[in-house]
């Protein structure tokens, strides 16, 4: 290593340069101590990791013990627990089934008139809704009769035009709107030429 004189010229004299190889040596010393310092750092970091190497070791060893006993400690309780648990449940269910069972049979006892009454009532409905849908045919059919009847009077074509209609109401409403629309447009073109002349 090297050491340049901060003037940037050599030394002046013997004295100066023995305090220039001083300064050298100590700058050595103090990198060299520091070297030491760094490999023992080292040594030191391996002896530590191997020691926590060890207790890991050790640890994992001890941890894996009692996670074993442990683990049949749970699994002793919980299949005691699971027997206790399936006996309360069956006790349980046939008590259920059993309240179930008295009250279908007290419900059913209870409701037998209630239900008869309940079908007379929808009987009468019934009947009621018939009378009143028979009623509604026979009009409906007069109705038609009627309407047939005065369809028979008039001309051939408008009677075809009425036969179509009840045979296909859709585009015969469709027709009859815009027959209504024309007519109502003749009529308004008439009335105002009228005025014209």
């Amino acid at each position: 290593m090297s050491h340049k004189n901060p003037h940037g010229s050599g030394a002046k004299g013997p004295d100066e340069l023995r305090h220039q190889i001083e300064q050298t040596r100590s700058q050595l010393g103090d990198t060299v101590a520091q070297l030491v310092g760094k490999a023992d750092m080292k040594g030191r970091a391996k002896a530590r990791a191997a020691d926590l190497k060890d207790k890991a070791g050790a640890m994992t060893v001890q941890l894996r013990s009692s996670a074993a006993q442990a683990g049949h400690t749970v699994q002793e309780r919980a299949t005691r627990t699971g027997h206790a648990v399936q006996d309360r449940s069956s006790q349980a269910r046939h008590a259920v089934q059993d309240r179930s069972s008295h009250a279908r049979h007290a419900v059913q006892d209870r409701s037998a008139p209630a239900r008869r009454a309940l079908q007379e009532r929808a009987s009468h409905a019934g009947h009621a809704l018939q009378e009143q849908a028979t009623t509604a045919g026979h009009t409906l059919q007069e109705q038609r009769g009627r309407a047939a009847h005065a369809a028979s009077g008039l001309p051939a074509p408008l009677r075809d035009a009425w036969d179509a209609g009840r045979r296909h109401p859709g585009p015969v409403l469709a027709a009859g709107a815009l027959t209504a629309a024309a007519v109502a447009a003749v009529i308004v073109w008439r009335r105002q030429h009228r005025h014209c002349y």
